[in-house]
């Protein structure tokens, strides 16, 4: 059967001299919840690209939990595809649907809309040129759906990553979609109607993997910030928060996310790094480690020296081990309510015992001062009260998101493990506790809880990075 990067992707562009490498594709963050019908209670996104529609096999499929005083079930679900009423498209084999999701209120009318990205749709641009959907919130869910166009006139798996972010209206508002040659970032107001107010076409950096939207300079206009695809020289790829050659950050990875970590008002830059080093002592960390670049009046100048982090590090549970991928899952999010964003990690290939790549997430909280690492904790699937239990290659922390689905205030911890019944997958909810998510109460989503029957490779809350790490 196959798989889900037997393609590659090209970078387009030299960079010190040096043609960057072909490099599979990976669709990196998780469905972040959004409160879609306007009830008050956020709506999980469990994303399932290798989803088989109609006999169309990896057409792929998003399922939305709507959320509730009880948190979430089964029972309040809807399952959308490219088959579904009103959606653009036609499901066909492996266009996959769902490959990225984002969540944002993009027409603020007081529904949240969600983004969803199917790199792998062929068009009337070419083979694999990819689209992308917005699904529009109303009070009866999501009900509409319109696509957003690409400028470019021969796109390449146009929707491979996405970012969303409304801070106000106009400019303020903005959706951010890496495609294999490019960034494509639009700027509001957009409309149900499909329309958008500017739509800016950006290739000058390396093929971009992740792509994050937040607020490093205090504007209120959000800014983008973009990892790159692995590098031959690098244990990841370069980051970037200025798109133009020569103005990468110091420090690399293959994921980004953002929040203020230290309160000051700025949003702060995050970037996961998971593969082994390259040159010992020059690049990346045994074992994964995770950089920080903090925000301020002027944003994150280039030369900044990031904060890493490593399960070295004090305060972090574990060791630093050999392929434990720490930093191949990021979010992050204030989990304990104390006006500090928390840093979320997913380790999916760390050992637990004897299980081999069972995985772990780890939350380190922010601080506004001193060294990040204190009061850090960790989950895995044989953390009491955590259903099931951990086996090898389950990718526990294969993606990472955080929403509050009760509305009691405090903030639900959301973790996929793609490897989960023979790649089927599994989605877990932790509810969030006085201080912190606790795995007491927590509840399991598998492929077939949800109505996605097929025996493998369904892919349930998404593939994450597990292509490339």
């Amino acid at each position: 059967m196959r798989r889900w990067g037997v393609a590659a992707f090209v970078a387009a562009g030299l960079m010190g001299g040096t043609l960057l490498p072909a490099a599979p594709a990976a669709a990196v963050h998780g469905g972040v919840p959004g409160d879609f019908n306007g009830d008050g209670y956020k709506d999980a996104v469990l994303p399932a690209p290798g989803a088989n529609v109609s006999g169309k096999e990896a057409a792929g499929a998003v399922v939305v939990l709507y959320g509730s005083s009880s948190g979430l079930a089964a029972s309040r679900r809807k399952t959308i595809t490219q088959n579904t009423s009103g959606v653009p498209g036609t499901a066909e084999a492996y266009d996959r649907f769902g490959a990225a999701t984002a969540t944002a209120d993009l027409n603020r009318d007081g529904y949240a809309d969600l983004v969803v990205g199917s790199p792998y749709e062929d068009t009337t641009k070419g083979t694999d040129a990819g689209t992308v959907t917005i699904l529009w919130g109303s009070a009866g869910g999501l009900s509409s759906a319109t696509n957003l166009p690409t400028p470019s006139t021969e796109p390449e798996r146009y929707g491979l990553d996405l970012t969303a972010l409304s801070t106000g209206s106009g400019t303020r508002t903005q959706v951010v979609v890496s495609v294999a040659d490019a960034m494509v970032r639009f700027t509001g107001p957009f409309s149900k109607s499909g329309g958008f107010g500017s739509v800016e076409l950006n290739g000058n950096t390396p093929t971009i993997q992740s792509v994050t939207l937040a607020d490093f300079d205090g504007d209120t206009v959000p800014d983008p910030a973009v990892a790159t695809v692995g590098l031959h020289d690098l244990s990841g790829g370069e980051i970037y928060t200025e798109l133009e050659f020569g103005k990468e950050l110091q420090g690399n990875g293959l994921i980004t996310a953002a929040g203020d970590i230290n309160g000051d008002g700025y949003d702060d830059l995050v970037a996961g790094d998971p593969h082994e080093p390259v040159i010992a002592g020059k690049d990346g960390m045994p074992g994964g480690r995770v950089l920080v670049w903090y925000g301020s009046a002027d944003g994150i100048a280039s030369d900044a020296q990031p904060v890493q982090i490593t399960q070295n590090t004090s305060g972090v549970p574990g060791g630093s081990e050999k392929d434990d991928a720490f930093g191949g899952a990021l979010t992050v999010a204030d989990l304990n309510r104390d006006g500090l964003a928390d840093i979320v990690v997913g380790a999916p290939h760390e050992d637990i015992g004897s299980t081999q790549a069972a995985g772990m997430v780890t939350v380190i909280p922010g601080r506004a001062s001193g060294a990040l690492g204190t009061g850090s904790y960790a989950f895995s699937q044989n953390t009491s009260g955590v259903p099931g239990g951990a086996e090898d290659e389950d990718f526990f922390g294969t993606t990472v998101a955080v929403g509050d689905v009760n509305k009691d205030g405090r903030p639900d911890l959301i973790i996929s493990a793609a490897g989960e019944n023979t790649y089927t997958g599994g989605v877990w909810v932790l509810p969030g506790g006085t201080s912190r998510p606790t795995a007491s109460g927590s509840s399991v989503f598998t492929a077939r809880s949800v109505g996605l029957t097929q025996p493998d490779s369904t892919l349930l809350g998404g593939n994450g990075l597990l292509e490339v790490i």
